[in-house]
């Protein structure tokens, strides 16, 4: 039986950026069930606009929508991932899937393993992707493409189950990892949480700094400015993740701290080369062909005379070629002779293109990796 038979009726509880995403993937390549969406109306009414879902069903009503579902997708932050898993045991039939696609993963395990009923089954879920914009408007039917889609389950079910359900999301272009609920938190917080508490600590100890100096901030470009891009992430989206991951959090900042006390203790000594080295190789060895938690942009670097009109005439250039910018800087400028910019691109077919136009232009341009 293949994944359109198993799942029939599918449900996405929360048609944001991921639930209405999910949708408009499988749609594209074909999936041949309804799509119910479960959200606020007016969410609801923009969904059955942009063909995301075939029906719509009113939050306060979910039951209605769940109580004939094949699956179930929870697209919600965690905490209302949380509390849906409490209290919507009894309207899910016998027989149906559930899953999640929140950003840890134990906590979400433990609570489905103790309040789901045993009629039904869980697979924990977390789609590598996302984006710079939230909301149903910001879905994307490529968003997964080449991203690592994880499922963690916590206790075994069905065979044949498990199997459709991971060829239901290859259809989206994810490719599946199966890992265990422990292991996903574990390596979530070293490549994505950690960071995100590094760039905070940076930006923190640059505006002391700068009350010190106002040159700080000024200066803080390059390096800096690339390792700091997530401490503008709004803390909405990581305050459920504080809380149910701080554990393994705060045992990968110790880990950090004993490397920097362990570079600082060799920073004079030759063997720094032999780091540098290995740390350019180990950042080699990073797939390039999927994505992580926030999309990467295909960036260019062009230069440009310092005079009216530039920007316009490398906009116009590529909106002619129906090329779209993701992000637009100004690295450097000098008054009266130019500078640089930066543009980044959705795509790196959008970069080649891009590249190729704007050299016939007579700019001098080039990639950034």
């Amino acid at each position: 039986m293949g994944e359109s038979e198993q799942f029939k009726r599918v449900v996405i509880i929360g048609v944001g950026l991921i639930g209405g995403s999910l949708g408009l993937a499988l749609k594209r390549k074909g999936f041949t069930g309804t799509l119910i969406g479960v959200d606020h109306p007016h969410i609801l009414d923009i969904a059955r606009q942009r063909h995301i879902i075939d029906e719509a069903v009113p939050k306060e009503r979910a039951s209605q929508a769940t109580s004939s579902a094949d699956l179930i997708f929870l697209c919600t932050p965690i905490s209302d991932i949380l509390r849906l898993i409490q209290t919507m045991g009894a309207d899910v039939r016998p027989g149906a899937l559930i899953t999640d696609v929140g950003s840890t993963k134990r906590r979400i395990a433990e609570m489905a393993n103790l309040y789901l009923p045993s009629h039904c089954d869980f697979i924990g879920g977390h789609p590598m992707a996302g984006s710079e914009s939230n909301g149903v408007e910001a879905a994307d039917p490529f968003l997964f493409e080449n991203t690592t889609y994880v499922l963690a389950p916590s206790k075994p079910i069905n065979e044949a189950k498990r199997k459709g359900f991971g060829e239901l999301i290859e259809m989206t272009g994810a490719k599946v990892l199966l890992i265990s609920p422990l292991l996903h938190d574990e390596i979530a917080a070293a490549v994505s949480h950690l960071p995100q508490m590094a760039a905070i600590a940076l930006m923190s100890l640059a505006a002391r700094r700068q009350k010190e100096s106002s040159h700080f901030l000024k200066m803080a470009a390059g390096g800096f400015r690339d390792m700091t891009r997530i401490a503008s992430s709004p803390f909405g989206i990581w305050e459920d993740i504080l809380k149910t991951n701080s554990d393994m959090i705060e045992t990968y900042i110790d880990a950090y701290v004993e490397e920097l006390q362990k570079l600082k203790a060799t920073i004079q000594a030759e063997s720094m080369a032999n780091l540098f080295d290995t740390s350019a190789k180990n950042r080699l060895s990073i797939p390039k062909d999927t994505r992580g938690f926030m999309r990467p942009h295909y960036d260019i670097s062009i230069a440009v005379e310092d005079r009216p009109g530039m920007i316009a005439m490398i906009a116009t250039a590529l909106l002619e070629k129906n090329i779209n910018i993701k992000d637009i800087e100004v690295l450097k400028i000098r008054e009266n002779e130019g500078g640089t910019m930066r543009l980044a691109f959705a795509t790196e077919v959008d970069r080649e293109m891009a590249l190729a136009l704007l050299k016939s232009r007579g700019l001098e341009c080039r990639k950034r990796e």
